[in-house]
């Protein structure tokens, strides 16, 4: 075993690496940039070595954790014997692996010509298709020109997809139906690759309708013994990345599994690998209108990609899968290290098998509710789940700030069970009670997600997500999301006294317009905040437990009902809202000013021209529980006060898994900000990088024209035009970074660029 090993990479999977490591008794090296000087795989390693500029500081993955000059120099520095190259950056690159070997150090991965032919997903396909493995039809040039790409997706017939031939993930794929969207697509998908790989070679496989995302778990040792260790299904994705993993597949028979998992050996086998790998299949899914296949025989799997590394989602194999009469589980990390080291596999075939049942959930900064864009921020709270059968991978703590420069990944949420259902209620209670504070996650769809009906039942597919998204997208909303809130209509505060008639209505801030039903789940988060705000106004008691009742926020009055305090309060992409709060009292001066030895008053909310509601809350460390009407609900609650936000601070309110930021809202501000602002301005929807322009400043252009764009943690956003216009500013230049809501480019209405010539007499 190595005495030293240099992790090359970052996150959760570095951390991941590095327990093992010391588990083990190998003494760990990290790497980091300097936005990553402070990350949890920093300080858990032994040592850690500064990557980047020695005269200045950058943090892009070219300049860091993509420098293989920089990484070996970091593995002499510190004595390393070893790299294990985690997953992403460097771990799927022949030449790292070369490099390495050069430099007299051990490649904790697959032999760099196996690395080298697999990573070419065109050569890769005709290595398994002579080894007897069945591939996807598609094209055979080993680099084929945007030409030859149509031409072979004439010949196969469409639906086709287009993907890079030296990445994997998902990154740069692209679904195509239309033969005449091809050529923008193609264009597209060169531009992701190049970017994320560094090679825009692409190859096109033909489309299978309602897919499957099946792989299975391979490791081969140096003495010529390899095994497979399962499959993992992976169906459930979004623009073909992975959401949600588990194993095993509820899809596969006995006959099914036994085949794909020789198939999948016989495909490591044909390259030389060694160490821990993963062969990805595609499994025709089952038309729901379809008479049900039969449960015996062995189904149709073609194959699509091996990725020569470690899987993010191999804690579900290392859970759900035992060996020999103890039922062993695997440490798969562990593992690549004995291989790597020289050593024999302990175990055979046979000793594999399936106990119990293991999901996993990717929690990302991004946001569902904006099309998924990704976020950033700085993690203000962080409470990961714990419980019997959860493990959490994560690479990030309290106080991380979570950057557009790196994948969007921030941990994984693994659940075991004895079987398939537990094991998904052990996730979704889980997923609950994960509390990300600061930056908006993914986790609280993820929840939903796992209860959708056919997830519950198994019936899964690749397009499963999206297309619930688009047909019932109700299954996927997030309840108290302020998108839910409706403007609150004004309750009947006229009582009726004859027929045809009413009594006087009272004035506007005296009103009892009491509730009949309870609020929605959308109106609690606005109560929540307000009330949260509402109790910071509130001074701490003196010494004798006096108040001075004038600096306390009861809205007090002499003699009369005490007055409203209103909290205007604005979610990103919402209309702001009011919500007014007065105190219960009995309306004299010795209840209204005497200090009330509970820890909050009983008040009156309103949000906007709705109902009255009474409420009470109750802080309690880092969570505010709110009762409404008798109910009773608890918010995990966090202030952002960074000097130097525009608006002040914001409060942070999470619930269930998920979480929104709520700020203050001044209208007389806003509303000068609205009348100085450009009119058909457009801003960047997310921190990231200009990575295409496509217009000129003085341009015409029409509605929905592409203009630019926008890469962040590799994922495209195009900026096209609102409306027919002339581009009258551009801001933006190819290779720039810019911040969430900079502005890009200003797009003059039509009507407003051709203003008449002013007629004279």
């Amino acid at each position: 075993m190595f005495d030293t090993v240099l992790v090359a990479n970052r996150g959760e999977i570095a951390l991941r690496v590095i327990r093992t490591l010391r588990r083990l008794g190998v003494r760990s090296v990290a790497v980091f940039s300097d936005a990553d000087a402070d990350a949890p795989h920093v300080r858990e390693a032994d040592v850690a070595v500064r990557l980047g500029p020695a005269d200045r500081s950058d943090s892009s993955a070219a300049e860091t954790y993509l420098r293989t000059d920089q990484i070996l120099a970091a593995a002499r520095r510190t004595g390393a014997q070893a790299v294990h190259p985690g997953y992403g950056f460097l771990a799927e690159n022949p030449g790292f692996a070369r490099a390495c070997a050069d430099a007299g150090l051990v490649f904790i991965g697959p032999p760099p010509g196996a690395v080298e032919l697999m990573g070419d997903k065109i050569n890769a396909k005709e290595a398994v298709r002579a080894a007897g493995v069945p591939v996807v039809p598609g094209s055979q040039a080993t680099a084929p020109t945007d030409e030859e790409l149509v031409a072979a997706a004439d010949e196969i017939g469409y639906p086709v997809l287009l993907k890079p031939s030296a990445g994997g993930g998902g990154k740069g794929m692209r679904l195509v139906r239309d033969p005449a969207d091809l050529p923008t697509e193609i264009g597209a998908a060169r531009r992701v690759a190049r970017t994320a790989f560094g090679d825009d070679t692409l190859l096109l496989e033909r489309w299978v309708d309602r897919p499957r995302h099946i792989e299975v778990q391979v490791l081969a040792d140096a003495h010529g013994n390899t095994v497979h260790l399962g499959e993992r299904e992976c169906s459930l994705q979004r623009r073909h990345q992975k959401l949600i993993e588990e194993a095993p597949s509820v899809l596969l028979n006995a006959e099914t599994r036994a085949a794909m998992g020789a198939a999948a050996v016989r495909a490591a086998e044909s390259c030389g690998y060694t160490g821990a790998g993963t062969v990805e299949f595609i499994v025709p899914g089952i038309d729901p209108d379809a008479p049900a296949p039969a449960a015996e025989g062995v189904r149709d799997f073609f194959f699509m990609e091996m990725n020569t590394r470690l899987q993010v989602e191999h804690p579900v194999t290392e859970l759900a899968v035992a060996v020999g009469p103890e039922a062993a589980r695997l440490d798969l990390v562990e593992w690549q290290l004995r291989v790597a080291a020289g050593e024999r596999l302990s175990f055979t075939q046979s000793d594999v098998s399936f106990l119990g049942h293991a999901i996993e959930a990717r929690i990302c900064a991004e946001d569902p509710e904006r099309d998924f864009l990704p976020t950033g921020g700085r993690i203000l709270t962080l409470d990961e789940p714990r419980g019997e059968g959860i493990r959490v991978d994560s690479g990030v703590a309290p106080g991380t700030v979570v950057t557009s420069a790196y994948d969007p990944m921030l941990a994984k949420v693994i659940a075991y069970g004895p079987d398939r259902p537990t094991a998904l209620r052990r996730l979704r209670a889980a997923l609950a009670d994960t509390r990300i504070l600061g930056v908006t996650t993914n986790t609280g769809f993820l929840r939903r997600l796992l209860a959708h009906p056919d997830v519950v039942a198994g019936r899964l597919d690749t397009g499963l997500v999206e297309r619930t998204a688009q047909q019932q997208p109700v299954l996927l909303a997030a309840p108290h999301s302020p998108s839910n809130a409706a403007p609150s209509s004004p309750a009947p505060s006229n009582a009726p006294t004859t027929a045809g008639t009413t009594a006087p209505a009272a004035p506007a801030d005296d009103t009892d317009a009491r509730a009949t039903e309870s609020p929605s789940p959308a109106h609690l988060l606005y109560y929540a905040a307000a009330l949260a705000r509402h109790l910071e106004l509130t001074p701490a008691a003196e010494p004798g437990g006096w108040t001075d009742p004038f600096s306390s926020p009861s809205g007090w009055r002499l003699g009369g009902t005490p007055a409203w305090t209103t909290h205007r309060l604005r979610t990103p992409g919402q209309d702001p809202v009011s919500v007014r709060i007065r105190s219960i009292t009995a309306g004299n001066v010795t209840d209204a000013t005497d200090n009330s030895p509970e820890p909050t008053r009983e008040v009156e909310l309103r949000l906007d021209a709705g109902p009255v509601h009474r409420a009470r809350a109750t802080l309690a460390a880092d969570r505010l529980h709110l009762t409404v009407d008798g109910l009773r609900t608890a918010f995990a609650l966090a202030t952002d006060a960074t000097p130097g936000l525009a608006a002040g601070p914001v409060t942070w309110l999470g619930i269930e898994g998920d979480a929104w930021p709520m700020h203050t809202y001044d209208p007389v501000v806003e509303s000068a900000a609205g009348a100085a602002a450009h009119h058909g301005a457009l801003t960047a929807p997310m921190p990231g990088t200009v990575t295409v322009i496509k217009a000129t400043a003085g341009e015409t252009v029409r509605k929905g024209q592409p203009l630019l764009v926008l890469e962040a943690m590799k994922m495209e956003h195009v900026i096209a035009a609102p409306h027919d216009g002339v581009v009258a500013e551009l801001r933006a230049s190819a290779g720039a970074t810019v911040a969430m809501e900079d502005l890009l480019v200003v797009v003059t209405p039509a009507e407003e660029a051709a203003e008449p010539a002013e007629v004279r007499s």
